[in-house]
């Protein structure tokens, strides 16, 4: 059959925008990114963009404790994220913020800069383009997404797990000095659930319209097994419209 661009833009598989949300410690990172690889769609974390920016936070001095200090510096720093989910990158003014971003003393902090409206909108700005770019489509993953980043998206999916669970995966996380009990952790996550779903500034929430997935008694396998077979349906959807 003689295939015109007509007729393969027909025949392609649609592009899909797929919105993860949800709590630390519920499988949101180690899914999104597999479930990407495995559809061949590009993957964003958007709690590293947050994170990167209060890594340059801290390194440059800023009073995270005083909103408009922040609000002042959040245009400066450079955040570039790299959207291959087999191996996905942030750089901060070039440099390479991986390792940094993930600190116990950045974690601590994230919550405070993420709040202030003038980080969340430039952030925002960054993540929508980077998701309008993707051509085959993108799974992006953060607390917001479906509500306020991407309200949009062709499917929505929050994920849940009990504190518990949470608590003993993000344990399992952690090495050496940064290694925590579980009740501190538990504790750690719950303090900055509230923080997160209490801030005037996109909180954490459920879209109305997102797929509820409890992560508590299923494997990591299985998350992705069920994620994976909620995106191949909408993009079936999509393609026979």
């Amino acid at each position: 059959m003689f295939v015109t661009v007509e007729t393969a833009a027909r025949t392609a598989p649609a592009a899909v925008i797929v919105a993860i949300d949800g709590p630390s410690g519920t499988g949101k990172s180690s899914t999104s990114k597999a479930v990407a690889a495995k559809l061949a769609l590009s993957y964003l974390d958007t709690g590293a963009q947050y994170r990167a920016i209060t890594w340059w936070m801290l390194s440059n001095g800023v009073d995270i404790q005083d909103p408009t200090a922040i609000a002042t510096a959040a245009a400066k720093p450079a955040i570039v994220s790299g959207t291959d989910p087999s191996a996905p990158t942030i750089t901060v003014d070039g440099q390479d913020a991986a390792g940094p971003i993930r600190t116990k003393e950045v974690t601590s902090a994230v919550s405070a800069v993420s709040a202030v409206p003038e980080v969340r909108s430039l952030i925002t700005d960054l993540q929508r383009t980077i998701a309008g770019s993707a051509e085959r489509g993108i799974v992006v993953e953060g607390r917001d997404i479906g509500t306020t980043v991407l309200p949009d998206a062709d499917l929505k999916i929050f994920l849940t797990a009990s504190p518990e669970a949470r608590a003993a995966r993000r344990s399992g996380e952690l090495k050496g000095k940064e290694a925590t009990d579980l009740a501190a952790t538990r504790e750690a996550l719950i303090k900055r659930d509230a923080a997160d779903s209490s801030r005037k500034t996109s909180p954490l929430a459920k879209a109305d319209d997102a797929v509820e997935v409890d992560t508590t008694d299923l494997t990591l396998e299985q998350v992705i097994e069920c994620v994976v077979t909620l995106i191949e349906a909408k993009i079936a959807e999509k393609s026979a419209a």
